[in-house]
């Protein structure tokens, strides 16, 4: 096929920008930031499971895929280490001896518990322990992507804000930025948040809503964490060798979101004994795409000019959809397994 212009570098642009010219496809990634990963990607947590969690609509029949696209990609892409390092999760109730653990999922005791996480200092007396799940470093993920897609002959433009839709006779030829015309037989928008406004002039029914998180990065003595750990007043894990990721409780107040995140240090040195030398580096906010129903994948429009990609988590589904959209693009064949994620097109 000719060429597509992909709208966003964040983790679903850059995986169907890498998936499209892996194929040969010509490919355009515009960005508006600096670099990768400047927008919402990079402050996400990135915890990625095929089991438990909230898989809404047609993320369930994506699900399945997860784990093993992220093995293809490790295999494909120098530098990506997904940290297979299983979760941990508990509530401050006892659950009922009657409430099952999903599939892939084992409650365990905690004699267990402290042996996955020796630094624990008071293990709770039952959790649910998730060996599949993994965890990665979403930035350094989103820019390897994008160096593939170029190296397999994609143009990445950074700093270019695309401001419209360029549309005559009705379909979208590619899109307008500041510096001029992009043109495209295919405009994919994987700009996040920002789809709804792009699409405005299509009348697309885009029901995506922003939700605003909050992660603390915090220097750590490297091991101090082992697993994912999630409990309703801490969220942590380590991203990579002596850095943390955490979960702050998000405040429009900017006052009291930074006490919020000094709150979270405290609370992680309380619960693990050899945290001391933790320190807070900073933290950041995102204003996360939410799909009201589950990802939206697929033409808004039914002359097929305009392909929308959003969904929530984006970070676990990233490498599934790009290479489904990738598919898609190429060969004119719908993907089964997109079935329930279409958006609504008119």
């Amino acid at each position: 096929m000719s060429g597509v212009v992909v709208v966003g570098a964040g983790i679903v642009g850059s995986s169907v920008a890498y998936h499209l010219a892996r194929r040969g496809v010509p490919v355009t990634l515009l960005e508006q930031g600096p670099a990768p990963a400047t927008g919402v990607t990079g402050t996400s947590f990135a915890w990625i499971g095929n089991a438990g969690g909230h898989w809404p609509g047609g993320a369930q029949d994506l699900r399945e895929h997860v784990l093993a696209d992220y093995g293809r990609l490790e295999n494909e892409l120098p530098g990506i280490n997904l940290r297979r390092t299983g979760s941990l999760s508990w509530s401050h109730n006892t659950p009922s001896p009657d409430s099952q653990p999903g599939p892939g999922q084992f409650r365990i005791g905690r004699d267990d518990i402290a042996a996955l996480e020796p630094n624990l200092r008071n293990p709770p007396e039952q959790a649910i322990h998730t060996p599949g799940d993994a965890g990665v470093d979403p930035t350094a993920l989103t820019r390897a992507l994008t160096a593939a897609a170029a190296a397999h002959g994609a143009t990445v433009l950074y700093d270019t804000v695309v401001t419209a839709l360029h549309m005559t006779g009705g379909r979208v030829r590619g899109v307008l930025t500041p510096a001029g015309l992009h043109r495209a037989d295919t405009v994919v928008l994987a700009a996040g948040t920002t789809i709804p406004r792009l699409c405005q002039p299509l009348a697309a029914d885009l029901d995506i809503a922003a939700s605003p998180a909050t992660l603390a990065r915090v220097t750590a003595p490297p091991g101090l964490i082992k697993t994912i750990v999630a409990r309703p007043d801490i969220e942590v894990r380590e991203v990579r060798d002596g850095h943390l990721l955490m979960v702050v409780p998000h405040t429009e107040d900017t006052a009291a979101l930074k006490q919020a995140a000094r709150d979270t240090l405290r609370r992680l040195k309380a619960t693990f004994q050899g945290s001391d030398q933790c320190r807070l580096l900073g933290y950041r906010t995102g204003q996360r795409p939410m799909p009201a129903h589950g990802p939206v994948i697929g033409y808004p429009t039914r002359d097929r000019s305009l392909y929308v990609a959003v969904m929530h988590s984006a970070i676990s589904l990233a490498p599934t959809a790009g290479r489904l959209i990738a598919d898609e693009l190429t060969t004119g064949r719908p993907a089964p397994e997109l079935q329930r994620c279409r958006p609504h097109t008119h």
